[in-house]
């Protein structure tokens, strides 16, 4: 059971008591409203931060110091959670329990993350240029990496175009334009407004008891001037006129991608409902669109589906020979209505719920995966616990699964394919 609490006004911890690890995790979530404005500067802003501090000013005594506590690791992490992007550190150590006799790892490694966010090394009153620069080679090279990649690529292009009137078109790291045009100066005055505006989340697996984990969450932002600036409650898929769009570029499979829209967000009764009919449909090798517009029909060499909760909108992708995509439209669709019209075997029902409640039990297998449930559940506006979603998926009916495939409506169309331009 995960329990949370206040720490100061805009900072809350959320304290996860598990004892059967050898490590600990703590993550720190700076809440920011999701909007092209920031998104590069979010991105960028942990990893230049885990380049250096006043005490610790390049990567290398910032190892030496990891070293020192028992080999801990520090990552930069960047979330799109529904309206929101989340910038900060995850951290991974040792539980003091078994350390040498006499030696305290929570206490020096919260101190230390306190001293990465608080106080970094500065140059001229702003981050080292050097830092700020290698770190945007590296965030452009990672955006570049997922275009070559060309199903991620069409996949980021069906959101950007679907959602071009909401913030979860945004991509997670921004735009590559974006990354380039920023200077040092405008990184450092963003990271005071970071640290002056946002709602902080602080999310710790482990065995140390509340009060403690609260009194070092408490020490490290004391003394910092805060105003912060409340996030508004996540909302559903803001609608645009759907849209279809054929892309040409050199690629040898072409990309077929569809996007539906749902009032059922995570934030509903149905949401269970929703993901159970996205796994009977198009998510694992049991669904309807895996066994037959791949196997059965061979009109795709992969398919696949998945369901973004925080907002309704649920995706389409297929790797197709481009003279196939009427044909495969047409069935996807026509798997779709089988949902609708509920005709879903006891077998198809059965293999749904039985992955993802296999997917579910994996959650309690590392402090990583408790952290990354709950952590996004939090911001997100996920109720449940795992536990509790567990329950709700084994008590899925056929009945509901064919109410939340009714629910959803075509929306997008976008299409990859191969030729000149």
């Amino acid at each position: 059971m995960v329990e949370s609490t206040a720490i100061i006004p805009g900072v809350t911890l959320h304290w996860a008591p598990v004892e059967r690890f050898k490590q600990s995790a703590v993550s720190i979530q700076f809440v920011r409203p999701m909007n092209r404005q920031e998104a590069s500067l979010n991105a960028l802003l942990p990893s230049v931060l885990l380049r250096g501090s006043q005490e610790h000013p390049d990567l290398r005594s910032i190892t030496l110091r990891l070293d020192d506590l028992y080999g801990a690791a520090v990552s930069a992490m960047v979330r799109r959670i529904g309206d929101c992007q989340t910038t900060g550190l995850y951290c991974g150590f040792m539980e003091d329990r078994f350390a040498l006799k006499g030696d305290r790892i929570l206490e020096p490694m919260m101190d230390f993350l306190g001293e990465l966010l608080r106080r970094p090394l500065l140059e001229d009153g702003v981050f080292r240029e050097e830092y700020v620069e290698s770190e945007k080679k590296n965030i452009i090279s990672a955006i570049e990496a997922q275009r070559n990649d060309k199903r991620i690529y069409a996949a980021g292009q069906l959101l950007t175009i679907m959602c071009r009137e909401d913030s979860f078109g945004v991509p997670r790291l921004g735009e590559k334009e974006d990354m380039a045009a920023i200077t040092p100066g405008m990184l450092y005055a963003h990271y005071e407004k970071v640290l002056r505006e946002s709602p902080v989340e602080v999310f710790y697996v482990g065995s140390a008891p509340m009060e403690q984990v609260a009194a070092l969450v408490k020490k490290m932002f004391a003394g910092l001037v805060r105003s912060v600036m409340p996030m508004p409650p996540q909302t559903p898929f803001h609608d645009t006129q759907g849209t279809e769009k054929t892309e040409i570029m050199d690629v040898a499979q072409a990309k077929l991608n569809m996007g539906f829209v749902t009032p059922i967000t995570n934030r509903q009764e149905e949401f269970t409902a929703m993901q159970v009919m996205n796994t009977v449909f198009g998510a694992g090798m049991t669904s309807k669109l895996f066994m037959n517009v791949r196997e059965k029909l061979s009109l795709c060499y992969s398919i696949g589906s998945g369901y973004y909760g925080s907002k309704g909108i649920l995706t389409v992708s297929a790797g197709i020979d481009a003279d196939k995509e009427e044909v495969t439209r047409r069935e996807i669709m026509a798997q779709l209505d089988a949902c609708c019209r509920g005709e879903i075997t006891p077998g198809e029902l059965t293999s749904a719920k039985e992955a993802m409640l296999s997917s579910l039990r994996t959650l309690h297998d590392s402090p990583g995966a408790i952290e990354g449930f709950y952590g996004t559940a939090a911001i997100s506006g996920f109720p449940m616990t795992v536990e509790e979603y567990g329950r709700r998926v084994e008590a899925v009916t056929v009945e509901q699964v064919a109410e939340a495939a009714a629910s959803l409506r075509l929306h997008t169309v976008y299409f990859l394919k191969g030729g000149s331009q």
